[in-house]
């Protein structure tokens, strides 16, 4: 569990913290606007589209280890891109290999602490998912910090040394437990976890569900209205007036609770209802939205944001047990690397590409939050027509089937 969650700090720190940080700096360096910028997530997205299917096959037969190892080295490697970039285009490059680097480190800790933990799965998959999602508000200050200090070179050289080196060690930790194991470590009933096995579908036959095609379309819109707020959070504090180091604190809010609700969310869904969970942040996040342009102290504006990144979380730490509840644990990598096709392919275009746009045409933010409150409201409408099997209700906390 330490390593599958540590090995995720820097692959969150740099997605849902440098582009907010560094957006600025690339704007005036490469004479581009906020849309050049919100790009730089839609190929970071992207890659996540192509690899992350591919990683859950590539598990099976390397092992999580490997895996972790590989993501965490690229990880560091990838920033040694930025130093020298002398176009917007080397940004975007850069954004690719990072989010490929980060399916190389994502699937294998969400599996690993899956197979050990078989009745918490939410539990686990919101504390793995909580490293991934707070990193950012513990690193954000401090990247504004030593880019003030040290200036853009030195300071991305010295992060890309220490995510290297770190990526590398937490990698070792990580291993699939004995069967043995599994029994000591869970707090359920022995049959469960052979249940889930028995049960688990394959590729092509959850592809043929309803419950697959739902989630899919769930990580388009709700993952692209939330990814939006990092390229856009820190423009929008500063066209409030507010200065580069005071707007950082909408970023950093946005990522506190992006952060701490995967622990809090992932822990009421398997005792509450996971499609109930999901839908109320969603809700709210969608509020949140509709309100950020009628606010103007830095305090609203960030607590507002809080309420965005708190749905966002709730999207990565419940979807992988939701998925778990319908597919089965036998082929979760490769089945849940094909619903992020979604986040990679889609929800880069509708939230952060798309919102970066609207901000340079139509001259404000308006606009663009009323939109991407409307994304969240229709996914908070959708989540709750996702059923698994009614079998799974006896033995995981899935919702009855209809």
């Amino acid at each position: 569990m330490a390593g599958s969650a540590l090995a995720l700090f820097w692959p969150g720190a740099l997605a849902f913290g440098i582009p907010g940080v560094l957006g600025e700096h690339w704007q005036e360096a490469f004479s581009v606007g906020r849309g050049a910028v919100g790009a730089i997530m839609f190929f970071m997205l992207a890659s996540l589209g192509i690899f992350m299917f591919l990683v859950g096959r590539w598990q099976e037969r390397l092992g999580p280890r490997v895996m972790m190892s590989i993501g965490g080295g690229v990880t560091g490697l990838s920033l040694l891109v930025l130093p020298w970039a002398t176009s917007i285009h080397l940004v975007y490059l850069w954004g690719f290999i990072s989010g490929a680097a980060s399916c190389f480190v994502m699937i294998p800790a969400l599996t690993v602490a899956q197979r050990w933990y078989p009745q918490r799965r939410g539990l686990v998959s919101g504390i793995v998912n909580l490293v991934f999602g707070s990193a950012a508000a513990i690193m954000s200050p401090l990247f504004a910090l030593l880019l003030g200090a040290l200036g853009y070179r030195t300071m991305v050289l010295i992060v890309a040394v220490v995510a290297l080196g770190f990526g590398l060690a937490v990698a070792q930790l990580v291993s699939l437990p004995s069967t043995s194991k599994v029994v000591r470590a869970r707090t359920g009933p022995p049959e469960h976890a052979r249940a889930v096995a028995a049960r688990s579908l394959t590729v092509g036959q959850s592809l043929r569900t309803r419950n697959f095609w739902l989630i899919w379309v769930l990580w388009a819109l709700q993952g692209g209205a939330g990814i939006a707020m990092v390229p856009l959070s820190v423009g929008f504090g500063v066209a409030r007036g507010f200065t580069f180091e005071s707007a950082v604190v909408i970023l950093t809010a946005f990522n506190v609770t992006n952060g701490v609700s995967r622990i809090v969310t992932g822990y009421f869904s398997d005792r509450v209802n996971r499609n109930r969970t999901m839908g109320a942040t969603f809700l709210a996040a969608g509020g949140a939205y509709f309100l950020l342009p009628h606010v103007g102290e830095l305090g609203g504006i960030a607590l507002l944001a809080a309420l965005v990144g708190f749905g966002f979380g709730t999207l990565f730490s419940v979807s992988a047990p939701l998925a778990v509840d319908c597919f089965g644990i036998g082929h979760f990598g490769a089945v849940y690397g094909l619903i992020f096709t979604a986040y990679g392919f889609v929800a880069g275009v509708l939230g952060p590409l798309l919102g970066g746009m609207l901000v340079d045409t139509s001259g404000g933010y308006p606009l663009v939050f009323g939109y991407l409150g409307v994304l969240c409201v229709i996914s908070a409408v959708l989540v709750q027509f996702v059923r698994p099997p009614a079998a799974q209700d006896a033995t995981g906390g899935g919702v009855p089937a209809i």
